[in-house]
């Protein structure tokens, strides 16, 4: 089969490098793809949300299957369009990606079919939010733009003026665009953070191995918001007891919400979870893989990727295997210095073959902002580089991950320390 994968980070280069396992896989190519990715994959320089021009290339070269894997082209309709030529696709489609392009959308279905969720309201107009806001009297509390944000779309406001500054950044300044013309208010809740991947195919659902993610930029869950400086499969706080609760209260009834709502979910439903002290609570659904979990989900995964994802497509997911090894995974992010704000590009990158660490077992780097210029691999992102390792124990693959990071380098790179502290401390 010959595949297209449309994306170019990180996310991307997982899944690149896990499809290129099976044995029906002879020819992948990556749109737009990047430098690291370059050394897997046929890159074409095609913009992932530029829906015309990825269907019209993916006819041309007459793939066979196209993973759709970034947010943006699924909200878009990428995947009917491809349908509306003939190509299947993984992938929801436009209505489908609703779950994650609209947090209204979201939030009301929660309600309508009784998924545990934060309690919310919804607005169009910057004067009632802060109205409502000064009502409750409750802080912190969360604001989040109702479309996609790149993940930077919530806001945690502690207080009266962090509100006032929100509202204006969101719905007033339009930071997100239109993104912004509607905003959700949540209350704040507490308790470990979860990240459950499943694959889906309309009816069924099947988890993959869960995740902890690490989004402030700064040691000790200090500093900005990112996209994800670093994640840890699997999350010891996501117990057997957790998982079997989530499947009964959050995993079927959002499948089975989807499907009455005449828009069945097809591929990877993402599932934020807290485990709050009243139980586990959506925090927020994506329509993808999301980045950087799918660098230590994948790894672990032993059943073949494509076939997996074909069922989803097909609706046979329930006669397919979904089999994760045990062990751990660990992914530590190396970031261009000043990300998530401004940060310097075309950085050389030493320390790498083709890509990778040759002589680290059991690790794998995986390209998120690199670019090749006139052959020399240099920086072209916030977030550069994954070094994931997988190991018997998250101690191990930890180790191994951070090991391996220190044969990487580049001018002014920056990495936490402290990726999987707290899931260790929870494992004691």
């Amino acid at each position: 089969m010959k595949i297209l994968v449309v994306g170019g980070g990180g996310r991307e280069h997982a899944i690149i490098r896990a499809l290129k396992q099976s044995p029906q896989c002879t020819e992948i190519w990556c749109a737009p793809g990047n430098g690291g990715i370059s050394y897997d994959a046929h890159c074409k320089a095609i913009s992932a949300t530029d829906v015309d021009a990825m269907v019209a290339f993916a006819k041309e070269e007459a793939f066979d299957y196209v993973v759709v894997a970034q947010d943006d082209p699924l909200a878009l309709g990428m995947v009917d369009a491809l349908a509306a030529v003939g190509i299947p696709a993984f992938g929801p489609d436009k209505a489908a990606a609703r779950i994650e392009a609209s947090k209204v959308f979201s939030k009301n279905l929660m309600q309508k079919y009784g998924i545990p969720t934060a309690d919310y309201a919804v607005f169009d107009d910057p004067a009632k939010v802060i109205e409502y806001v000064e009502s409750k009297n409750k802080y912190p509390v969360v604001i989040k733009a109702d479309g996609l944000a790149l993940g930077k779309g919530v806001l945690i406001c502690q207080n009266h003026e962090d509100v006032v500054a929100g509202v204006k950044e969101i719905m007033l300044d339009k930071k997100f665009g239109a993104s912004g013309n509607h905003v959700v208010v949540e209350e704040f809740l507490t308790g470990p953070e979860v990240s459950v991947l499943s694959f889906c195919d309309g009816k069924t659902v099947k988890p993959m191995v869960s995740s902890m993610d690490h989004k402030r930029a700064l040691d000790g869950d200090q500093g900005l918001n990112t996209g994800g400086m670093g994640t840890v499969a699997p999350n010891p706080y996501y117990t057997q007891e957790v998982a079997d609760r989530c499947m009964k209260e959050i995993f079927l009834p959002t499948v089975a919400a989807m499907q009455a709502e005449g828009c069945p979910f097809k591929g990877c439903l993402y599932f934020g979870l807290m485990l709050t002290p009243d139980g586990p609570k959506v925090i927020e659904y994506n329509c993808r893989f999301g980045d950087p979990e799918t660098q230590v989900v994948l790894p672990l995964l032993e059943s073949d990727l494509l076939t997996v994802m074909q069922a989803t497509t097909n609706g046979t997911l329930a006669e397919t295997e979904v089999k994760f090894r045990d062990g751990a995974a660990a992914c530590v992010i190396l970031a261009s210095g000043g990300y998530p704000l401004s940060y310097e590009k075309g950085k050389e990158i030493t320390g790498l073959t083709e890509g990778q660490l040759p002589d680290c077992a059991g690790v794998t780097v995986y390209h998120a902002g690199t670019a090749l210029k006139d052959g020399v691999l240099v920086t072209s992102g916030g977030r550069v580089l994954g070094v994931t390792a997988t190991a018997d124990t998250l101690a191990e693959a930890l180790k191994s991950a951070y090991a391996a990071s220190e044969n990487i380098h580049f001018d002014k790179l920056h990495k936490r320390s402290d990726i999987g502290a707290r899931a260790l401390a929870a494992m004691q």
